[in-house]
């Protein structure tokens, strides 16, 4: 397509530029009105220092400015705008043929005057006019057409604000493998606490991590996750005998065996023992230990040996003192 015959929407692009041209123009008319009615509310009402004197009037700054507000026919909220920004804006640093009144608005928020009236002269990058999107980058506002990562973070934080918003955004997120591959190790730990939060949410997400071998080894590593562990095995199994004597029918036959705590935990123990050689020792089939692993566990075997032996006798007679050789072996020593 020739640059003659090039279209912008529906007209052609010398059409496009006259039309440019002509907004432009009533652009620059329009800041030249915003600020001349900031500049008569600025007479009306000048700007004053916080808890300044008010002076001789019997009006108020509202309401002056809320008079003028009706008799123009405008917000009160854009009056009082306007007059702010004409207050940053003395007429000799106004630039309207290169900025509209709503660049000159955002630019309003820089605090230092030298550096206010010298921003809005030098123009963004590659560009004949300042937009509403640079001005708003220039002071760290948000953008209504987001370029940058931040700038689209920014956007997204604002679009949701609402709670319902934010709870839909943020499953969709996670649901993408490839965006939750981005994120750090600390703030998925981060997420996975908030999300756990709720007890129900919590046991389903800990009952699931620790069915992994993998998970569940690195986890009773750490000392306070395994004594609590421990304690809630304890607590658990205090509950079940509670509840075994509430509630079972032959309970009060078997009342008369001698329950103590230190007699269940130790008929767990050599249950707890079995169950773990009952699943290890089948995966040594068709594999071959070598000599310092064959040591290993043989001296390992020789001990729980003695151990058992230490338990019949202190089951059978009451008395749980130990030898010196059994000590030592015990200690591993």
């Amino acid at each position: 397509m020739t640059e003659e015959n090039e279209k912008v929407g529906s007209v052609s692009q010398f059409r496009y530029e006259q039309i440019v041209a002509e907004l432009r123009d009533v652009v620059e008319q329009q800041t030249r009105g915003q600020f001349t009615i900031g500049d008569r509310a600025l007479e009306i009402e000048p700007m004053r220092q916080r808890g300044g004197p008010v002076g001789e009037t019997e009006w108020t700054v509202e309401e002056s400015l809320a008079r003028l507000a009706d008799d123009i026919g405008l917000s009160v909220a854009t009056v009082k705008t306007t007059r702010w920004v004409a207050s940053r804006w003395p007429k000799e640093h106004r630039q309207p043929n290169i900025a509209s009144y709503t660049v000159h608005r955002s630019l309003a928020n820089i605090e230092d005057d030298a550096e206010r009236f010298a921003a809005v002269l030098v123009l963004p990058e590659g560009k004949p006019r300042w937009t509403t999107d640079d001005a708003n980058r220039r002071v760290g506002q948000q953008v209504e057409t987001p370029v940058t990562p931040q700038e689209k973070v920014t956007a997204i934080h604002s679009l949701a604000q609402d709670e319902e918003v934010a709870a839909a955004v943020t499953t969709d997120f996670l649901k993408r493998p490839q965006v939750a591959a981005k994120v750090s190790a600390e703030d998925k730990v981060r997420v996975v606490e908030e999300f756990t939060r709720d007890e129900t949410v919590a046991t389903t997400a800990a009952t699931s991590l620790l069915r992994r071998p993998d998970v569940a080894f690195k986890a009773m590593s750490d000392d306070t996750a395994r004594f609590q562990v421990n304690h809630a095995q304890n607590e658990r199994s205090r509950q079940a005998r509670e509840d075994f004597e509430r509630t079972s029918p032959v309970a009060p036959a078997v009342r008369h065996i001698d329950r103590t705590v230190e007699f269940l935990d130790l008929v767990t123990a050599c249950h707890s023992f079995v169950a773990a050689a009952g699943r290890t020792v089948p995966g040594l089939r068709d594999r071959t230990l070598n000599d310092d692993e064959r040591t290993i566990v043989h001296e390992n075997v020789a001990r729980v040996r003695a151990t058992l032996d230490w338990i019949e006798t202190a089951v059978d007679t009451g008395q749980v003192d130990m030898d010196d050789e059994l000590a030592r072996m015990l200690k591993g020593e």
